[in-house]
């Protein structure tokens, strides 16, 4: 990096215990001091990075000379230090890295200057689907599935590790990337040579995950980009940004016994949605900051993309020295945090009240035990509503006449059995299951359950006169037993979010233990499922001695990553599956992770509940969500007395003394020692050499992408968009899941046809996640979710779509390909929050690949609307106070579009004319900042970082 301009005289010497560091001081800039903490560390940044042209003495007088109150206008180039990725969406990064290298040789430049020139460093954590589970063999026989599915992909991530400079692998198996990064690769103060000098500045990361704003709670500034702005990132560009608006959050008082770091991120979750917090950060201040443990912090920055802002900060204080010590950090290291923070004015002063935009306070002693769901994280519940609610949001999910009364569960007949009550096979249990016809509820009669994975519902018509969706299940293991709406199919404990926060981890065990001592179980249809964040989890469980109280309950290790947040819960049993499907019931998973969106963890299951660790495991005991935690019991004892969850809830007390006794530094050191290397499985894989990829034609993984195909070495002028068609009418809150491929690929898909015509068996195509290195693969899956409603084929459900060519029904990919042949340009109509959660390139990368030119919402969430800018894609907003509806469209009008053509000349228009059909209207263009129209005056941002390394940029 060059060295900064330095127009403000900011560089200066930093001595700590005998060792001297360069530092950027804060105080040279007058108005710093008032700063809240995330604008000091983006001062600090352009202190040290200016340079004159991109970055002037101007933006740094910009960030001093902030007001609170104003609109964010100023726009600024961000630096991040390092670049954090996980391997769903770094795959791909990596796949462009060496395909820019191929390009860069096709236009005469040095394919060389395509390198990291940030450190950049994976960790593969979202591969592991949790197929087998339940048993002690559980994590070996997923590891060596994973390796089997994936061993292309993570050859080629072999690959680039040697083949990059400064990039890094952190193998299958060790944990999640958040987790990692927590624990291990985040430094707080980061150390970098320069010359014969060490300048020491704020760590500072962008990542390819959303959930990177877990690293916020250490005090680290990041959040999570598009693959395609983390490789911009990796090969020196800024990201450009607004200065933006900071919402003050203060902490007061302490959280009650009972309620968990989950409870306190849910609550937080739901205030900020209400307040609104798009495009903003987030700072958490005031004196109930030093009582909130440093994991509880980081549980809450993770959940920054759920309640919308870009990052969610805590400053550095006791706790984040302490938190550094346990995880192992060197004494040096934590030395320099300590000396930096405080030199700078980066100390957290509880007394302090920085000026905020925005103010918002909790008084934790308020927060109650909470769930959120059924498909939206800011849904929350608190535990005493939960049962009430689930049948009020269950109306949603069924037919109306399949709905009971308050009185009872839903679509159960009063004088049943309580539900969950297991029933052996004899004829008692036939008396036990009321039918219309009680022959038919005899095991093994026409068309009962004879055998496993043949389920059979009945009717009570002289009861309710409505249909009782219980149907019972023969278990692979030969007992029956039976599932309905709202059983619980899914519990597991889950996720980056808090699967490493010991106070939540240890009470979790500490619940399993005192419920086996009580003598429950776990249902038998509930799946249940342990994946940790780290390593250090299982350490800490062994020297507790808690691990077969999880494993007696079903709890086994499935696996160090992402599985049921993410969509990778593995299958339902087989019997329970075709009980759920056949009576087509709305079942339920409850995880501790941080999204619940519909269709996204399993295609059998309809609601989806988010929950802390504890929860997990009470909901797994009592088999439904249609329970009242606090005053149903979850299972009767030996002697038959009822146990209620309040009977076997560890006290705060009983949970830090574990924690006191069971977690230690060495733990992390230990697991930490060598994270790099990896198993001799990870060492044992085959790996290919050169500086350039040499592609596998056969290859279902990693292809070679178009992106730079026939591109000129300088940009052609921006064009209008004429006789456009309409791919899809969407509504609104459609998210990023609902765009980008993800889950399981079905046979009967146009991606599924795509891999049976390419040799691969239906049991090898593995999930969209891990084929993300193959566009082919991944342009198919775009807009396929299976809740996705397009308003072009009311009633239908999936990635379907209108040809307006045939008038005909087809898939969003058949429809593509039809319109690219006859050169037709796509649109795509959409509603509020337009792209809201995940951080997914694939959702803006396929959407150009389908030839989709222009996008037109209501509103966007930041990175999918950033997202789309990086691929050549124009998003457009409707006038203010219109929407599709109000200017009468339907999505059968052709479409042109005028006026972009004014980034040729330099300006970015602030509105164009669209005229559809017989409507005319003024579409604000949501391109917000300098540095996206030159992305998109090149055609995207790999193009422009690519040109601009070769000089030849627009």
């Amino acid at each position: 990096m060059a060295a900064s301009k330095d127009s403000f005289g900011a560089r200066s010497t930093l001595s700590v215990d005998g060792t001297d560091y360069d530092i950027y001081r804060l105080d040279a800039v007058e108005g710093s001091d008032k700063l809240p903490f995330s604008l000091k560390v983006l001062l600090e940044n352009l202190l040290r990075t200016e340079d004159g042209a991109d970055i002037t003495a101007d933006h740094i007088r910009a960030i001093a000379n902030w007001d609170p109150a104003a609109e964010p206008d100023q726009e600024i180039q961000f630096t991040p230090a390092r670049v954090v990725m996980q391997d769903f969406t770094g795959v791909p990064c990596i796949v462009d890295l060496a395909t820019m290298r191929e390009a860069m040789a096709d236009l005469g430049g040095d394919p060389n200057k395509i390198n990291p020139l940030a450190p950049a460093e994976l960790v593969i954590d979202h591969s592991v689907i949790a197929d087998v589970f339940g048993t002690p063999q559980s994590f070996e026989r997923n590891v060596e599935i994973e390796y089997e599915r994936n061993g292309e992909r993570y050859q080629f991530l072999r690959w680039g590790q040697g083949a990059f400079d400064d990039f890094k692998v952190v193998p299958p198996g060790t944990g999640i990337v958040h987790q990692v990064n927590i624990e291990h690769l985040a430094r707080v103060v980061f150390p970098r040579p320069e010359g014969d000098r060490v300048v020491a500045y704020p760590d500072t990361c962008v990542g390819t995950d959303s959930h990177t704003t877990m690293v916020n709670g250490l005090g680290v500034l990041g959040w999570g980009v598009g693959g395609i702005e983390a490789e911009a990132a990796m090969l020196g560009q800024p990201v450009s940004m607004l200065i933006p608006r900071v919402v003050g959050f203060k902490l007061t008082g302490q959280l009650p016994d009972g309620a968990t770091a989950t409870d306190l991120v849910l609550t937080i979750t739901e205030m900020l949605r209400q307040h609104g917090v798009v495009g903003k950060f987030v700072e958490f201040y005031g004196a109930g900051v030093s009582a909130v443990p440093l994991a509880n912090r980081a549980t809450i920055g993770n959940m920054s993309p759920e309640f919308g802002s870009t990052a969610a900060m805590f400053p550095i204080d006791e706790e984040t020295i302490t938190y550094l010590q346990l995880t192992g950090r060197s004494a040096e290291q934590v030395a320099l945090v300590e000396a930096y923070a405080k030199e700078q004015g980066l100390w957290h002063d509880p007394s302090r009240e920085p000026a905020f935009s925005e103010y918002l306070e909790l008084d934790l002693s308020t927060v109650v035990p909470s769930i959120a769901g059924p498909k939206r994280p800011q849904d929350r519940v608190a535990i005493t509503d939960a049962k009430h609610a689930f049948r009020a949001a269950l109306a949603d999910y069924v037919q109306d006449d399949e709905v009971g009364g308050d009185d009872r569960k839903p679509g159960v007949p009063q004088d049943e059995q309580p539900y969950g009550v297991e029933s052996s096979v004899d004829e008692a249990s036939a008396e036990s299951f009321p039918a219309s016809d009680p022959a038919s509820s005899a095991p093994g009669s026409e068309g009962g359950n004879g055998t496993a994975g043949q389920p059979h519902h009945y009717e009570d018509d002289a009861v309710s006169g409505r249909p009782s969706k219980r149907t019972r299940v023969v278990m692979e293991d030969g007992t029956e037993t039976s599932v309905d709406h709202g059983s619980v199919v899914i519990a597991a404990i889950t996720s980056c979010t808090n699967t490493s926060n010991p106070q939540v981890m240890i009470g979790a065990a500490l619940l399993a233990k005192n419920a086996v001592e009580r003598g429950l179980s776990s249902k038998p249809w509930v799946k249940t499922t342990l994946a940790p964040g780290s390593k250090v989890v299982m350490d800490y469980y062994e020297k507790a001695e808690l691990t077969p109280y999880l494993e007696k309950l079903g709890f086994y290790l499935v696996g160090y990553g992402c599985t049921t947040c993410i969509g990778n819960s593995g299958p339902l049993p087989e019997p329970v599956s075709a009980a759920v499907n056949e009576a087509d019931l709305a079942v339920v998973s409850v995880l501790s992770g941080n999204r619940n969106f519909e269709g996204r963890i399993n295609p059998d299951v309809k609601m989806n509940y988010l929950a802390s660790p504890p929860l997990v495991i009470a909901y797994a005991l009592a088999g439904s969500m249609d329970v009242d935690l606090n005053d149903d019991p979850l299972g009767q004892d030996e002697d038959g007395n009822d146990v209620f969850l309040r009977d076997i809830w560890p006290s705060p007390q009983e949970v830090q003394r574990v924690i006191d006794h069971a977690v230690s530094a060495e733990m992390f050191s230990k697991d930490y020692a060598d994270v790099f290397a990896g198993t001799e499985q990870w060492q044992a894989l085959p790996t290919p050499t050169g500086d350039t990829f040499e592609w596998d034609p056969q290859s279902t993984y990693v292809r070679r992408p178009p992106y730079f195909e026939g591109m000129p070495a300088e940009p052609a002028p921006v064009q209008d968009i004429t006789g456009a068609r309409t791919l899809a009418v969407l509504g609104d809150s459609v998210t990023t899941d609902h765009i980008s491929p993800a889950g399981s690929i079905k046979a009967d898909s146009p991606a599924g046809k795509y891999l049976r015509e390419h040799g691969v068996d239906r049991r090898d195509f593995n999930s969209y996640g891990s084929r993300r290195g193959n566009h082919e693969v991944m342009i198919r899956g775009t807009f396929a979710n299976i809740r996705l409603r397009n308003q072009l084929v009311p009633g239908t459900e999936g990635g379907v779509t209108k040809n307006h060519l045939t008038g005909e029904t087809t898939t969003i990919y058949d429809a593509s390909v039809a319109y690219q042949d006859a050169g037709i340009p796509l649109v795509v109509l959409a509603g509020k929050e337009y792209g809201s959660g995940s951080s997914r390139d694939w959702a803006a990368k396929g959407t150009a690949l389908l030839g989709v030119k222009a996008v037109i919402a209501e509103s966007y969430e930041r990175i999918h609307r950033s997202n789309l800018i990086g691929m050549g894609v124009l998003p457009l907003q409707f006038p203010e106070g219109q929407d599709r509806e109000s200017l009468g469209l339907t999505g059968d009008e052709e479409f042109t579009i005028t006026g972009i053509t004014a980034l040729n000349d330099g300006e970015t228009p602030r509105t164009v004319k669209v005229k559809a059909g017989d409507v005319e209207f003024d579409a604000r263009v949501r391109i917000d900042t300098p540095g996206e129209a030159n992305y998109y005056r090149n055609g995207g941002i790999m193009q422009y970082v690519l040109r601009s390394l070769r000089g030849t940029a627009a």
